[in-house]
């Protein structure tokens, strides 16, 4: 039996209601969830998935705690998990300093910000009715460790695919049956794999600057290409990242290739126990047309 991953969808102006269709059609398709990331507006854009599809489960993947009083997402989550029979679940994260930054919010102790959050959004619950399961952002352990104590699941970005069984090994084996797993991942179909790549290190790109996950790549495996970004960094030459983004790197952290490689690239993820949730891009298009390719995949 095939397994479909889940999808990122991304509300951009002038594109929401072409994105709704298309999320209907991932819906009708069976796909297992539509994700929608952690941009502004997310959770608006789960107010509309909630009434244009019917059977898919869908979430934010994250919103961040930073942005919004936790009794308002309270009882928005209650609102949506109430009109979609039950269907939305709340990702939370703590998304990252420079984009808290260039907003000019103050941000505390990730740790000890998110178990507050947590905290005050199910202390919500009269007000806001039945809560939707809960799910924390995570890349290292420690966040894993406290999504395990507080939540429900926890999702990663951008995870290295081998690492993955080492962390997964970390939630008791009385947590793991029910307790949800998910990485988006950024993913391009194209037999180009020279091309497919330099996609994804013009994505990954934005995320090798953050020395939190640099940080998470260091115990996955890479520390001396996160080492030599540093350096590049340090020496103020961020036109030297992408030469230091190797293959090797890349091709664990996203997936690319013919539509039997990506298949086979999305099988593997399946198989370490953690669903993938598939951030289309596309050497051809927008992410309509990369959603489409996707679609034909699976056809």
């Amino acid at each position: 039996m095939t397994r479909l991953p889940a999808l990122s969808v991304i509300g951009t102006p002038t594109k929401r209601n072409p994105l709704l269709e298309v999320a209907a059609e991932a819906d009708r398709r069976g796909f297992a969830g539509l994700a929608s990331p952690g941009v502004h507006g997310n959770l608006a854009l789960c107010g509309s998935l909630a009434h244009v599809t019917h059977e898919i489960p869908f979430w934010t993947s994250i919103q961040p705690i930073y942005h919004s009083h936790h009794a308002e997402v309270a009882i928005t989550a209650g609102h949506l998990a109430e009109v979609s029979g039950g269907r939305f679940r709340l990702g939370l994260g703590v998304s990252h300093a420079p984009a808290m930054d260039r907003l000019g919010i103050s941000t505390g102790k990730p740790l000890g910000d998110m178990r507050r959050y947590v905290e005050g959004i199910r202390g919500s619950e009269r007000p806001a009715g039945a809560l939707p399961p809960i799910w924390l952002a995570t890349l290292r352990d420690k966040m894993l460790d406290l999504a395990v104590e507080v939540a429900d699941g926890a999702i990663w970005a951008n995870a290295s695919r081998s690492h993955m069984p080492t962390q997964v090994t970390r939630i008791p084996a009385d947590r793991r049956e029910g307790f949800f797993l998910a990485n988006m991942v950024p993913t391009v179909i194209d037999a180009d794999r020279h091309a497919a790549r330099a996609i994804h290190r013009r994505t990954l790109g934005g995320y090798v600057v953050l020395p939190n996950y640099r940080n998470y790549w260091k115990a996955a495996g890479y520390e001396e290409e996160m080492v030599a970004i540093e350096a590049a960094l340090a020496a103020g030459d961020r036109e030297a990242l992408p030469g230091l983004m190797t293959d090797r790197w890349l091709d664990d952290c996203t997936i690319s290739g013919s539509p039997t490689e990506v298949r086979d690239q999305l099988e593997a993820w399946f198989d370490t126990g953690v669903l993938p949730i598939a951030v289309m891009s596309s050497t051809g298009g927008g992410q309509l047309h990369a959603i489409g390719q996707l679609f034909e995949l699976f056809a």
